[in-house]
C-alpha cells in the first residue's frame, strides 16, 4: 500500500488539530479504508457487479465546551486542514455541550481474530461462483439475490496520546427462489467466503419457494410459532435498537431492567463483536468486548458509550458509533444461544403435499415435532415499533408460513400481520425451544450481523391478513 497508513493519516489529522484549534482542544480522528464489493443477481443472472475503495476521516473535537464532528474523504494535506478547519468552525457554532465525557486515555486494544485473506481480496469470479451454484441449486426456479465481500483496514488517534488500529472482513450471501409466486430465502454471514455454500442456499431457498406454493387464509388470533433463524434476527435487531441501548435506557425510553428476570430462563444474549473478524475498538478508540446482556433470562446489561456511561456512573462498553450522540450506542452482533431443543427429528419429516420442504433443517425440525397447533415462520419483515418502551412492534410474515399439526408441517398459508411485544414473546415461560445451532444473518449494514438459532414460543399474535 503506497501513502501514509490510516495510523499515520490519523496521527496528522491529531497534529493539525493541536496547531489550528490550540493546545486545550479536545479531538479524536478515525481513519478508515474500505474495499466493498457486491454482485446482484435477478431472474436467475446477474446483472450488476460493484465495488468501491474509499478512504473516510472522521474527526470529533470539544474546544471551549462546545462540540462538533466532521468527516471527509480527501487525505491529502489540504482536504486534512479544511476538515479540521470546516470542523473548529462549526463548534464555535454549536451550543454548549456539559454532557462532554472526555477522551479515552491510553489503553491496550484487545486481540482480535484474524483476517481472512482471501475474503479481503476476493475476485468477482468467486462471488460469481456461489451464484451460479445457487442458481443452480434452484433447480430451474427463478432466483434473485446478492453475495458481498468486504474488507476494513482503521486506526484511531486522539489528543489524549491513545492510539488504536484493526481490520475486518466479511462476506455474506442472501437470495430467493421462486415459483408462482411463492418465495423461498436463505441468507447466511461468515468471516471467510470460503464458508458460504451457494448451493446449500439455493437448494434451501427453493425447497421452501416449492413448499409455499398453494397457501390458505388462517384467521387471525394467538399461536404457537416456530421462528427460522431469518425471522429471530429481526428480533434480535429490534431488542438491539430499542431495549439495550444505553441511550433510550437513560431517556426511560427501553423495556431493560438490569437485575431483573425479565426473559425465560433458557435465553441468554451476549453481543460478541471479537466472535468475528471484527474491529477491536469503538468509534472512541474503547475496546471492544464480549458483554452479557441477558444470563439465563436475568436482564444483566446495557450498552453504553463515553457519554451514557458518564450519566449513568458507569464506563464504555465500547459501543460508540457515528451518530450514536443521537441513536444511542446499541449492540450490533447480538448473539442468542440457550439450551438445546434436544434430540433432532429427520428434517423435512412432513410428506403432505408441496409442504414437504418447508423443514429445511434438523433444528427447525426438532422444535416443529413438539408443536400440535402452530405456525412455521421464515422471515419478518417491515417491522415498526409501536411503543418503545413495551417494545410492541408490528410488522408481517414473509418468504413462507406454514400451518404445523401434531408435529408435522401440513400446508402452506397466506402471510400475516402481527402485533407483539417481543420482551412479553420472550418472557419467562414463554420459549418452548431453541435450536442448538446458530446461524449468523447479515444486517443491512455492513459489518453487523445477529446469531439466531430456531426458535419455538408459546404465543405470537398475529392481528390479519398482510394486506390489512
Amino acid at each position: 500500500m503506497s501513502g501514509p497508513t490510516e495510523l499515520e493519516l490519523a496521527g496528522q489529522v491529531i497534529e493539525l488539530v493541536r496547531r489550528l484549534g490550540g493546545p486545550t482542544t479536545q479531538a479524536e480522528a478515525v481513519v478508515t479504508r474500505a474495499d466493498l464489493a457486491l454482485t446482484r443477481f435477478a431472474n436467475s443472472a446477474i446483472h450488476q457487479n460493484v465495488a468501491e475503495s474509499t478512504v473516510g476521516v472522521r474527526l470529533r473535537l470539544h474546544v471551549d465546551g462546545r462540540t462538533a464532528a466532521g468527516s471527509g474523504s480527501v487525505v491529502t494535506a489540504d482536504g486534512l486542514r479544511a476538515l479540521v478547519e470546516r470542523t473548529l468552525t462549526a463548534a464555535r457554532l454549536c451550543p454548549p455541550d456539559p454532557g462532554w465525557p472526555g477522551l479515552a486515555p491510553p489503553a491496550p486494544t484487545p486481540d482480535a481474530p484474524g483476517v481472512d485473506e482471501a475474503t479481503a481480496y476476493a475476485e468477482p469470479g468467486q462471488r460469481a461462483d456461489r451464484v451460479g451454484a445457487f442458481v443452480a441449486a434452484a433447480g430451474g426456479l427463478t432466483t434473485a439475490g446478492y453475495c458481498r465481500t468486504a474488507h476494513r483496514s482503521s486506526a484511531f488517534a486522539n489528543s489524549a496520546g491513545h492510539t488504536a488500529q484493526g481490520r475486518s472482513a466479511e462476506a455474506a450471501m442472501d437470495g430467493i427462489a421462486r415459483r408462482d409466486g411463492a418465495d423461498g430465502v436463505a441468507r447466511s454471514y461468515a468471516d471467510r467466503l470460503s464458508d458460504l455454500d451457494g448451493a446449500e442456499l439455493g437448494a434451501q431457498a427453493a425447497a421452501k419457494a416449492q413448499a409455499a406454493v398453494d397457501p390458505v387464509e388462517l384467521p387471525p388470533g394467538r399461536y404457537e410459532v416456530v421462528f427460522e433463524p431469518a425471522a429471530v434476527a429481526d428480533l434480535l435487531q429490534n431488542l438491539s435498537w430499542y431495549g439495550f441501548n444505553g441511550k433510550r435506557y437513560a431517556e426511560r425510553q427501553s423495556f431493560a431492567e438490569p437485575g431483573t428476570a425479565q426473559f425465560d430462563s433458557t435465553v441468554t444474549l451476549v453481543d460478541d463483536p471479537l466472535g468475528s473478524s471484527g474491529l477491536p475498538f469503538d468509534a472512541e478508540g474503547t475496546g471492544r468486548r464480549a458483554l452479557t446482556l441477558v444470563e439465563a433470562g436475568t436482564t444483566r446489561a446495557v450498552t453504553h458509550d463515553r457519554r451514557t456511561a458518564a450519566e449513568a456512573g458507569a464506563e464504555s462498553t465500547g459501543h460508540a458509533t457515528a451518530g450514536a450522540a443521537t441513536w444511542g450506542p446499541m449492540p450490533r452482533n447480538l448473539r442468542l444461544s440457550g439450551a438445546a431443543a434436544g434430540p433432532a427429528s429427520p428434517v423435512g419429516r412432513s410428506t403432505t403435499g408441496t409442504a414437504a420442504g418447508a423443514v429445511v433443517d434438523a433444528d427447525t425440525a426438532a422444535l416443529v415435532a413438539g408443536v400440535r397447533r402452530g405456525l412455521l415462520v421464515s422471515d419478518l419483515w417491515y417491522t415498526r415499533v409501536l411503543d418503545p418502551k413495551s417494545l410492541v412492534v408490528t410488522g408481517l410474515t414473509r418468504n413462507g408460513v406454514w400451518l404445523i399439526e401434531d408435529g408435522t408441517v401440513v400446508r402452506a398459508v397466506r402471510d400475516l400481520r402481527f402485533t407483539e411485544s417481543y420482551p412479553r414473546a420472550l418472557g419467562p415461560g414463554a420459549v418452548l425451544g431453541l435450536g442448538a445451532r446458530e446461524v449468523r444473518q447479515p444486517d443491512r449494514v455492513d459489518g453487523v450481523w445477529w446469531a439466531a438459532p430456531s426458535l419455538r414460543l408459546a404465543s405470537w399474535h398475529f392481528t390479519g391478513g398482510a394486506s390489512g
